[in-house]
Parts: C-alpha cells; sequence; structure tokens
C-alpha cells in the first residue's frame, strides 16, 4: 500500500541528481536528453538565422 504523496527515489538518495546538477551548472552542457536536444537545436537554428548572441 503506497502513502500519497510520497515518493522515494534511490537516485536521489545516493547523490547522482545532486552530482549531475553540479556538472552541468560547471560546465554549461545538459546531462539529460531533452536538454541536449534543445542546446544543440538552438546552436543550429542561431547558425542558420545568423543571430548573434547578446550580452
Amino acid at each position: 500500500m503506497k502513502i500519497p504523496g510520497l515518493s522515494f527515489s534511490l537516485k536521489r538518495a545516493v547523490g547522482i541528481t545532486v552530482a549531475k546538477q553540479k556538472i552541468s551548472r560547471s560546465t554549461g552542457i545538459p546531462l539529460t536528453k531533452g536538454g541536449l536536444e534543445r542546446k544543440i537545436g538552438r546552436i543550429v537554428i542561431n547558425g542558420i538565422i545568423g543571430k548573434k548572441k547578446k550580452g
């Protein structure tokens, strides 16, 4: 029987989630599939359109 609203994640308990977040923030490269696809897609589209990064 599960308790509503209560979940357990082995990855969070071991610390894998925090380690991946720290690596992603320090390198600027996302480690998730969706994040990496968004980053690559943005680079490709900006290359085609020719937009420059602000700042």
